[in-house]
């Protein structure tokens, strides 16, 4: 894995199917941390988006990640079955739920991270959510699978009060309701099936809450390198964002 930390306030990330980076936006320091790693015949892509004072944001964020690449590392073997590696998938955030906990103290009080993982084996893809950060699968041009946002306005969407669209500008649109170390802590999962010519684009709000879904879908039917892509959408969010932006893309190419 090529992953240069040029420093904290931007992260690049890449192999060969996957490309990923973490920008501190306009903000002062990055609280986002990403991670692309492929381990045997896996690809492990994350996207984690801390939250506290005192910089604890980006110490929640850089544990989460940290946590969960080397429980997977550890435990995943290419004999287990897609329902085995969701069950360590979940696991995995459980311990970085705990950890993070454990080491909220002192100005690192209430620290927590969103994180989104994808588990990429083969044509199969696992995916693992807790907070606004997103995963998205495209295919032939169109949204065709979403995590859904564990977020305020995403009850107001549910409940019909919103639209989606009304989402992106909502004033509260900042406002989550689980992430890793909060004592409300809940994990989605999902499993989608990959196949040749899909993209499966990992992001933070600093991309989705400020950059329109057709917009992001323009730039995605218009490369088929995953550097391209995430260059491209991170030049377009820098212009628009007031956060940090993390993006990380995986391309299965015809």
């Amino acid at each position: 894995m090529d992953n240069k930390p040029l420093n904290r306030n931007e992260i690049i990330c890449e192999e060969d199917k996957a490309y990923g980076i973490s920008h501190k936006g306009n903000r002062t320091h990055n609280e986002d941390y990403i991670l692309v790693k492929k381990i045997k015949d896996i690809y492990l892509l994350a996207v984690a988006d801390g939250i506290g004072g005192h910089n604890a944001g980006e110490v929640a964020s850089k544990m989460a990640v940290e946590t969960l690449e080397n429980f997977i590392t550890e435990r995943y073997r290419e004999d287990l079955s897609i329902e085995e590696i969701k069950e360590i998938l979940e696991e995995a955030y459980n311990l970085a739920h705990r950890k993070i906990r454990e080491n909220a103290i002192g100005d690192k009080e209430g620290m927590g991270t969103t994180l989104t993982t994808a588990i990429v084996k083969g044509d199969r893809c696992i995916v693992a959510n807790c907070g606004d950060s997103r995963a998205y699968l495209i295919r032939d041009g169109s949204i065709i699978h979403r995590t859904k946002d564990h977020s305020y306005v995403q009850v107001l969407v549910d409940s019909g009060f919103i639209s989606e669209k009304d989402a992106m500008y909502h004033p509260m649109k900042n406002i989550i309701i689980s992430a890793l170390g909060l004592e409300d802590f809940i994990v989605d999962t999902y499993l989608w099936d990959i196949k040749k010519g899909d993209t499966l684009l990992l992001s933070s709000d600093g991309l989705h809450d400020y950059v329109k879904k057709e917009d992001i879908l323009k730039v995605v039917n218009s490369y088929s390198d995953p550097k391209k892509i995430v260059e491209k959408l991170l030049y377009i969010a820098l212009e628009k964002t007031e956060d940090n932006v993390s993006i990380v893309v995986y391309r299965e190419n015809p």
